[in-house]
């Protein structure tokens, strides 16, 4: 029987020449009108009570190629232009499934510039990739290898903001193999003071890389604030150091979670989360900035999918479970517990609590209760010898 290899992307910069810059950009141009072309049609077909699907798009573009005024459609390669009809189908499935908003156009200036290649479209041999429209490889920097023996399925071309060209390439990954199962589980409490705290007693600063720079990037808005609006060049270029500096507080956010999630996830086999509602909460304009730095949605999408690659457990406990509140030691709760309280004394056992090492205490118990006896982990409405306290809510998986 063929084992299922997990299906990863690498990505890596590359520097394009001066002709593959102006190919790109034509891609990237004619991927946005398709986009934004179909989506009026099926928005105009959506008013009169229609509705268009992918196979109908997919003819008016060949009837738009046809035409004078978009026949410059037909100059880069097709398969561009097929997948960004594929992925505003995606779009609709998920707006009809509920799950996200009505889709939007794509803006010249902020939306992200990105074209993705099937196989039909680029050719990858000894380690050169060359895309379709194109007389030569790219020149990519290989800071790590794909893995031995495969080939891409799908490469995505992409140019950030800040002017960086990377493209990334969808292959197996046989290397990404369940990890020997251990006995080991922790609980995982999350804040802003520091970013983890483990039930172990560990404490995991936070870096704040935006705080960091916040000078820099201050210094380069106001700079960017005071030039003429527009397409000037010198209004390019400040908006480009401003992109740059978002990059840098970005990547280093990113690497950070990385090796952090990877090592929670080699080194226990249940982890133990509290399902936080981080859209709501950025609405707190006090705390916003502070919450958006520390990246808790990422931090748990990382740590999900990186479970479900080496077979461990992610268990998300209920929002409203009392972690902080709830003794660990007798199980009372406490009536407040105001934000800048971080010890506390148990009235009952007067036992001496550090507020988010109890939390990430109460959050493991509450976790292996799910994972052994299948108790839902809700809400606990009175002291101990009540209710049992908990339903698993299903952890989700970021698209």
């Amino acid at each position: 029987m063929e084992v299922a290899h997990v299906k990863r992307a690498f990505r890596y910069r590359f520097h394009p020449t001066d002709a593959q810059v102006a190919e790109l950009s034509r891609t990237f141009g004619c991927v946005r009108k398709v986009y934004n072309m179909a989506l009026a049609a099926r928005t105009e077909a959506w008013a009169r009570g229609e509705r268009v699907n992918y196979s109908q798009t997919s003819a008016m573009l060949t009837v738009w190629k046809k035409t004078t005024e978009l026949a410059y459609l037909s100059e880069v390669s097709s398969v561009p232009l097929q997948q960004a009809l594929r992925h505003l189908q995606v779009a609709f499935t998920h707006f009809f499934g509920k799950r996200t908003k009505y889709p939007r156009f794509k803006s010249r200036k902020k939306s992200k510039k990105t074209a993705e290649y099937t196989t039909s479209a680029f050719r990858y041999r000894d380690g050169n990739l060359t895309l379709a429209k194109m007389s030569g490889p790219l020149d990519i920097v290989w800071s790590r290898p794909l893995p031995e023996g495969v080939t891409p399925s799908t490469v995505t071309v992409s140019q950030d903001a800040a002017g960086r060209w990377f493209v990334s390439m969808l292959c197996e990954d046989p290397a990404v193999v369940p990890l020997p199962a251990t006995t080991t589980a922790v609980g995982i409490d999350v804040g802003l003071a520091h970013l983890l705290t483990l039930s172990t007693g560990e404490k995991i600063a936070n870096p704040r890389h935006e705080r960091h720079d916040r000078a820099r990037l201050a210094l380069a808005q106001r700079r960017l604030a005071k030039k003429a609006k527009g397409d000037g060049a010198n209004r390019a270029k400040a908006r480009r150091k401003v992109a740059k500096i978002h990059a840098r507080i970005t990547d280093r956010r990113r690497d950070h979670l990385h090796k952090l999630t990877t090592r929670l996830v080699r080194e226990n086999q249940t982890l133990v989360i509290e399902d936080l509602s981080v859209r709501n909460m950025v609405k707190n304009r006090g705390l916003a900035r502070a919450i958006s730095d520390a990246a808790w949605s990422e931090f748990r999408s990382m740590l999900e999918y990186k479970a479900a690659w080496y077979g461990r457990e992610v268990v998300a406990v209920d929002r409203f479970f009392p972690s902080s509140r709830l003794c660990s030691t007798c199980g009372i709760i406490a009536s407040t517990m105001p934000l800048h309280v971080r010890t506390w004394t148990c009235k009952n056992c007067a036992t001496i609590h550090d507020r988010d090492v109890n939390a990430a205490e109460n959050l493991l118990a509450a976790g292996l209760a799910v994972s052994v006896c299948g108790a839902g982990v809700r809400p606990q409405r009175r002291d101990p010898g009540g209710q049992p306290a908990t339903k698993q809510k299903t952890p989700r998986r970021e698209p």
